[in-house]
């Protein structure tokens, strides 16, 4: 069973083949993230229109790559949620008028469901176990930081979530704090390498008995350290910051894979190709005899394959 995936909730426009839910068999994205680089942030109109511009040929290029015409294409997932209003429109628009006239069946898909779900994906060369449910899910991303409860594909509750800032938004904003530019995660990656040290501690929002997450009173925090040290170092202070959103990410993740009983953990979205984060995530599943699957760098950013196989899923379920 194969399934066309389109992915448009931000600022890539994706498609994608994916064969029964975990073979990738194409794997298109393109990005207008240069263009919003300036601006330090996305901007939805720009977003949308690239989008608008770019759809058809990422969607030709997608079944040119799986070598595949219409036939053996068994349904069209795509992203209805969340997202950019203006993004989400142009994709959805698309896979309707294409289910309408290829008479194909249309999956809507959630997008953050979607990125804990690459951590099933598999290149052809790939021959590693796929992940054993139930699970925990942790996202983190640009928009979102949150925990799921996976008894199988289609009963997933959400444990918790971020109550202000997304793990990804806070590494923007103090990347903007420290001048390292726009998008603010891998200069922060990069240059903690550097700054290794126990001098610098910033606070760690546990929430106890909560599985919910908080990062702007860290964001504060940085932005005052800042100010009162004008001789600062930035990877000291970048390497602070950092440590102390990946404590709290692992923490609480262990924590509800032991009160859930989970077999596996499975991490996704763009935060999930921080190198410090997956490093901690392995010593602590180590440690706590979980066995952690982490997506591969291509399927943590934003993609289509995703939303493709997870859409497989969907699809069977209805029929």
């Amino acid at each position: 069973m194969n399934i066309l995936g389109i992915e448009t909730s931000c600022d890539e426009t994706a498609a994608a083949v994916v064969s029964d839910g975990v073979r990738v068999r194409s794997h298109v994205v393109a990005t207008s993230l240069k263009e919003h680089a300036c601006f330090g942030g996305i901007i939805p109109e720009i977003a949308s229109r690239r989008q608008i511009e770019s759809i058809y040929l990422v969607v030709s290029r997608a079944l040119r790559e799986a070598k595949m015409t219409w036939g053996p294409i068994g349904a069209i997932a795509v992203t209805t949620k969340p997202g950019l209003i203006g993004s989400l429109l142009v994709g959805v628009a698309f896979a309707r008028a294409l289910a309408y006239a290829t008479g194909k069946p249309l999956v809507e898909v959630d997008h953050i469901q979607a990125h804990w779900y690459a951590c099933f994906l598999r290149k052809a060369d790939d021959k590693s176990p796929l992940p054993q449910l139930p699970a925990v899910g942790l996202v983190v991303s640009g928009g979102h930081t949150s925990l799921f409860d996976i008894k199988d594909f289609n009963r997933v509750k959400l444990l918790g979530q971020t109550r202000d800032d997304a793990a990804g938004e806070s590494f923007d904003k103090v990347a903007r704090l420290l001048n390292l530019g726009y998008p603010g995660g891998p200069a922060i990656d990069r240059l903690a390498k550097e700054g290794v040290n126990q001098q610098i501690r910033f606070p760690r929002a546990q929430l106890e008995n909560s599985y919910d997450f908080s990062f702007s009173g860290l964001k504060t925090a940085v932005l005052y350290y800042t100010r009162q040290h004008k001789n600062f170092s930035v990877p000291q202070v970048a390497y602070a910051f950092q440590d102390s959103v990946i404590s709290v990410l692992t923490a609480k993740a262990i924590q509800a894979c032991q009160r859930k009983k989970a077999k596996s953990l499975l991490v996704g979205g763009g935060v999930a190709a921080n190198s410090a984060l997956r490093l901690s995530l392995q010593q602590a599943a180590r440690r706590h005899h979980i066995s952690l699957h982490l997506p591969s760098m291509d399927f943590c950013l934003d993609n289509a394959t995703m939303i493709a196989g997870l859409g497989y899923w969907f699809d069977v379920a209805h029929h």
